[in-house]
């Protein structure tokens, strides 16, 4: 048994929300202490195979930590510590906001999967880049973009380029989420006119490297549209996917019956899928979110097109060893099926 099995049933004993606060204080309470660099020990996995690039990033291992996690830039250092190859921060919106009322999250302990209708709380724009400033983290940092929920879809494009600017010093690269199934207005932000504005705002404010995130909802027809976009516009990759509003047959929590948007191991296959829909037809890396918790998740995202991965509520099931196990788990692998590295992998199962 780990630490993290000790624990846990503390955790779990506590609500969601308060219990994320809690292993986020400490996260950061870690940070600049030679605990630290304890934690770069243990949990980090050198090895060059692991390492590839992506929008004009370098990364030392494919395993990242998606949005949500760390919504106001307070640990990206420290999970770099934990071994992982690179953060996204927020969504962030260019006011701050509440988000929705408690409770807004929700375990499906059963099935290893969360229901969250968060409704981007975080403390806004300005507040977010400037702590972005300030940090060295040892891991590129990604700044999912989102739209502040009191504006209409017409002037959603002013309200990123506000929140990219805010942030722009601080961020590796940027995320356009027009995905998100917890706040308000964004449904009609994933057609290809309002799309395209919200693209084209950011890339004249040399938004730059530019992805886009999906939803797993949207019909294929939509997704090819976002597609085109992504390849009529030049942008630097794309994330698939976000949560989903669909309850896949089999849940057996009782929690499956709040609203929100679902991640975790039950949507793991779709999301797989969806990697496979989009690499299949565009050219930018990919990057493929939903249900990872192991190295063979990791692997089947990796084989389907994409070049890096994200989790969160594997992070939340699995506890910090969760990189470190799917990078020495990828190495496995890849000499099983005999590959060199891990970007010799990317695609293979591809038609």
């Amino acid at each position: 048994m780990n630490a993290y099995d000790a624990v846990k049933p503390l955790l779990f004993s506590l609500p969601p929300e308060t219990a994320h606060g809690l292993v986020h204080r400490g996260l950061e309470a870690t940070q600049g202490t030679p605990l630290a660099d304890a934690l770069a020990t243990r949990y980090r996995v050198e090895n060059d195979r692991l390492r590839v690039s992506a929008f004009g990033q370098e990364f030392a291992n494919p395993v990242g930590v998606a949005a949500g996690f760390d919504k106001n830039a307070q640990v990206p250092s420290v999970l770099g510590t934990l071994g992982f190859g690179h953060v996204e921060v927020g969504g962030v919106t260019a006011e701050p906001q509440d988000g929705n009322p408690r409770p807004r999250m929700f375990r499906l302990r059963e099935d290893e999967a969360i229901v969250n209708r968060m409704g981007l709380n975080n403390r806004g724009a300005e507040a977010v880049g400037g702590r972005l400033a300030a940090t060295d983290a040892p891991v590129p940092v990604g700044v999912n973009l989102a739209k502040t929920e009191h504006v209409d879809a017409a002037a959603a494009p002013a309200d990123y380029r506000r929140t990219y600017e805010a942030v722009a010093d601080g961020g590796d690269f940027f995320v356009v989420n027009v995905s998100c199934p917890n706040s308000e207005g964004f449904r009609e932000l994933q057609n290809r006119e309002s799309m395209a504005a919200i693209l084209g705002e950011l890339l004249d404010a040399g938004a730059s490297p530019l992805l886009v995130k999906l939803s797993p909802d949207l019909p294929d027809p939509a997704v090819e549209d976002a597609l085109d976009l992504v390849n009529e516009l030049g942008l630097d990759g794309v994330i698939a996917t976000n949560t989903t509003t669909d309850r896949p047959e089999g849940l057996r929590s009782h929690n499956r019956a709040e609203t929100g948007g679902l991640s975790g191991k039950p949507i793991e296959g779709r999301a797989t899928e969806m990697v496979r829909f989009v690499a299949d037809r565009t050219d930018v890396p990919v990057v493929g979110v939903g249900g990872v918790f192991t190295a063979e998740d990791a692997y089947r995202k990796i084989r389907a097109g994409a070049r890096v991965i994200q989790l969160y509520t594997g992070l939340v099931y699995r506890g910090p060893s969760i990189a470190r196990d799917i990078n020495e788990g990828l190495l496995e692998l890849l000499d099983r099926d005999g590959f060199d590295n891990v970007e010799d992998a990317v695609g293979e199962d591809l038609d």
